[in-house]
Formats: structure tokens, sequence, C-alpha cells
């Protein structure tokens, strides 16, 4: 087996456990890897703005994937923009009517800025969470969405988010990248805004080839991410369709699954 010179870990469910804090050892585990050299990356639907503070906490230093690939943005160098694929508006403007159709909430990302029509417990719980600020812009019929990142449908009823993602991705087919990232969110965006499109433009910059990248990830929108890479690592509390395409199942998030994953493949002395 080649040596893994890249790992790409989504975040929440992977590296974050329920209440969005990561282990000493999942912390510990991340800095031996970035002090000899392995290429730790973030790769999340977040956005930028909620990405930097985690990457700061685990001493990443290397450019952070966004908008589930739609953004690939240096860190802590010069903060230059590397990738970018943003929705087109017209197709946005379709979505939203579809959302406001169905009364269902939904944030937009213009330009890493989080908007909202209204105020609502459903982002104050999302921004509480992720150390967020938000906008509340009425009526976003005339709002630009030119820079728009993506749109994120949100709901308590896993029910109709599950079906809103299916009639959504059939209906804008080629069109639109629409996926689930947890059970109450569905996300639309550029259909090249991909996590695996993100890991394969960072790959190509850095030489490195796909055996010599791993990827771990927990849900439906890690699928094209962890085809990716040489070795793909679904967490123990995975998505059954993320477990059928993995290599290997490692624990849970709660029992340090990727410490454990990064043992097996990348070295012992790493995860302890």
């Amino acid at each position: 087996m080649n040596k893994i010179k890249m790992l790409v870990l989504d975040i929440d469910g992977t590296i974050f456990k329920k209440d969005y804090t990561a282990t000493d050892r999942m912390k510990n585990t991340i800095k031996r890897l970035v002090t000899d050299g392995i290429k730790v990356v973030l790769c999340t639907g977040r956005m930028y703005e909620a990405t930097k503070f985690i990457a700061e906490e685990l001493g990443i230093n290397t450019p952070l994937i966004c908008y589930q690939g739609g953004l690939v943005k240096n860190f802590r160098e010069n903060n230059d923009i590397l990738w970018q694929k943003t929705m087109d508006t017209n197709l946005a403007k379709d979505v939203i009517n579809e959302l406001k159709k169905r009364n269902i909430f939904f944030n937009l990302y213009i330009n890493d800025e989080l908007m909202v029509e209204y105020d609502s417990p459903l982002i104050r719980q999302y921004v509480d969470a992720r150390n967020l600020s938000y906008k509340i812009i009425g009526d976003c019929s005339s709002v630009d969405l030119n820079g728009l990142n993506k749109i994120l449908a949100i709901d308590d009823d896993t029910k109709l988010i599950e079906n809103l993602q299916r009639e959504m991705a059939e209906k804008y087919k080629e069109k639109l990248y629409v996926i689930r990232s947890t059970p109450r969110f569905c996300e639309f965006s550029n259909p090249e805004a991909t996590k695996g499109n993100a890991v394969k433009f960072l790959a190509n910059k850095w030489g490195i080839a796909k055996e010599e990248i791993m990827a771990c990830g927990d849900h439906d929108n890690d699928i094209e991410m962890l085809m990716a890479a040489g070795v793909k690592v679904a967490m123990g509390n995975a998505t059954d369709n993320l477990k059928k395409i993995a290599d290997y199942i490692t624990e849970t998030v709660d029992n340090d699954g990727v410490p454990c994953a990064v043992r097996k493949f990348i070295g012992e002395k790493y995860g302890i």
C-alpha cells in the first residue's frame, strides 16, 4: 500500500460529536499528522466563516474545502480563493420559489455571508451551534444572488427533508447538486460543487495520487469525497449508502473512529 500523504476529513459526525466538540484523542491525532507533514484537509458543507475557527483549534494549515466542495480557500496564508463554483442565479430563484411554495425554511449563503428571510428558532439553533452571525433580509426576491455559494433547506421533519431531496434531485438532475448533509438538511449547489471534485483539485495541485489519499466521512454528501480517495473510510455512525462504498467501516465518532482508522492505515504512532 502506498504511504498516505493526504487525509481528508468531514467535520460533523466525523471529527465532531453531536455536541460539536472533538475529543482530545481526535485533536492529538490531527496535530501529530500535521507535524509529520501529512496534509490534513477539512472537507465540509459548512461555510468558510464557520470552518476557519475549527481549523485554528485543530492546528490545520491546509486550504479549507467548504460548501460541499463549492469553495476551496487558503486558510493560513493569504485567504486566496483557489477554487469556487457558485449557483446559477436563475436556478437559485427557481429553488427559492419551490421552497417557499412548500413553506420550508432556508438559508442563503452569498459570498460567504449567511442570510435568511425571517428569524426562526431553526436559524438560531443553527448559528448558536456554529458560532455564526446571520442577516435577516426579508423577501429575498430583490437580493443579488451573484456569488451564491449554496441554499440550505432546514426542517425538523426528517421524512420531509428526505422526500424533498429525492424530488429536487430528480427535478434539477444534472443542473444542480442536491444532497442531504444531515437528516434535517437538504443542500442545493452548483453541480460541480462536490467534495470529490474539490479533493481532486487539491490532489492535482499537490501532485498526490489517488492511492495516497485517505478520506473519512459519515453521510451521503461524503460519497464523492470517499470515491476520490484510495482508502475510503465510513464512520460507524455513517449512512448505509456511505458504508456500501467504503473500504473500511471504523468506530463511531463517539468512539474516536477517525483516530482508530488513522492507526490502521497511516501508522500506529498516530491515533493514540
